[in-house]
């Protein structure tokens, strides 16, 4: 018996390694080069990529992929393509390889850049205005007048309503103690919030804040920051990635990288959408981040530095956290966690 398994263990060896050799050396028939090994390309720049063929094999055609984009070559089996509207961040450049009734596909990871360094904006305060300093303020979002805020923290978050002049909490609502409340946004009288790590998030009717639905996460990992622009929502989870979501269903379609001329960019908190761009609040820093939300692009950064100075220092301040915008005045009203101020302000391109 013995005997009989050890032979069929060799047997089952030689097939594995048989296998594994033909499909190796299956796979060193083929690779894509860039011109230069070029794997890093900003906007305007074009891609330009050709097939090698180390056993000189006969190739038929060549069919490059890149995102939805498919391209058929016959004859030299070059690739070329100016990268434009494209979404920025990570990408795969794909070639299925035809050849003798045969078929390999081959891949090489490429990234897209912005064209241009982030643009840097400062800010002038019009107001301030009382906030409660016990608010952990994880999102913010004006209706109306009327200020609505998810405050986070185990056994302390909530969905509030708020005067936001004089700081009163018209309405409270308090969150399961299980959850970790996080970024707000307000779309067809409905309010969508969402939690941190339990990969879930609530429904409430605007009116009476009562929770009408949940709806879980797909590919996104954590709740970070929330907003929209009337159709689709947008959803942050600390990586570099934006989800967008459909706004009926709360499935993930597909996601935007926040991306510079240097790389991409991560841990996007609190999220407000202006005038067609995305304003987020990067976690740990004073200030906000301007995306476009076409593809990615971190197009400017509003310097908030000197804001937590001016507010009541104590032991529980936390970092500047929570945007939200005033369409009447066209002015970003402004807090943090555990900030015991909002401030209106206007933000100052230069």
């Amino acid at each position: 018996m013995k005997i009989h398994n050890s032979f069929v263990i060799i047997i089952l060896s030689l097939f594995i390694f048989s296998c594994g050799s033909n499909q190796e050396k299956k796979k060193k028939y083929f690779s894509i080069i860039t011109e230069d090994n070029q794997t890093k390309f900003v906007l305007g720049q074009t891609i330009k990529a050709d097939i090698t063929n180390k056993q000189n094999i006969k190739i038929d055609s060549v069919a490059y992929v890149l995102d939805d984009k498919r391209v058929i070559v016959k004859n030299d089996f070059k690739y070329e393509e100016k990268i434009d509207t494209e979404r920025l961040g990570n990408h795969v450049l794909k070639a299925q390889v035809f050849y003798g009734g045969n078929i390999d596909t081959i891949t090489k990871k490429i990234t897209f850049l912005n064209n241009a360094s982030p643009k840097l904006y400062s800010y002038k305060i019009i107001a301030e205005y009382p906030h409660d300093k016990e608010a952990f303020t994880q999102g913010l979002e004006f209706f109306g007048d009327t200020l609505y805020e998810s405050t986070g923290q185990k056994g302390k978050s909530t969905l509030r309503k708020v005067n936001y002049k004089t700081g009163e909490v018209l309405v409270k609502k308090d969150i399961d103690k299980q959850y970790f409340a996080e970024g707000i946004t307000i779309l067809n009288d409905k309010i969508f919030q969402l939690t941190w790590t339990a990969k879930e998030g609530f429904i409430y009717d605007l009116t009476t804040l009562k929770k009408t639905g949940t709806f879980a996460y797909n590919q996104s990992k954590e709740g970070w920051g929330l907003c929209n622009n009337g159709t689709d929502i947008y959803k942050s989870d600390g990586t570099q990635k934006i989800w967008i979501l459909d706004a009926n269903t709360l499935a993930e379609k597909r996601y935007i990288e926040v991306t510079t001329n240097k790389g991409a960019k991560s841990r996007f908190n609190e999220l407000e959408w202006v005038e067609g761009k995305i304003y987020a609040n990067t976690w740990q820093k004073d200030g906000i981040a301007i995306i476009n939300p076409k593809n990615g692009a971190l197009e400017a950064v509003i310097n908030l530095s000197g804001l937590r100075k001016k507010v009541l220092q104590h032991q529980n301040l936390d970092v500047l956290n929570g945007i939200a915008y005033k369409a009447d005045t066209k002015h970003l009203f402004v807090t943090g966690k555990n900030w015991d101020k909002i401030f209106e302000i206007e933000v100052i391109k230069q």
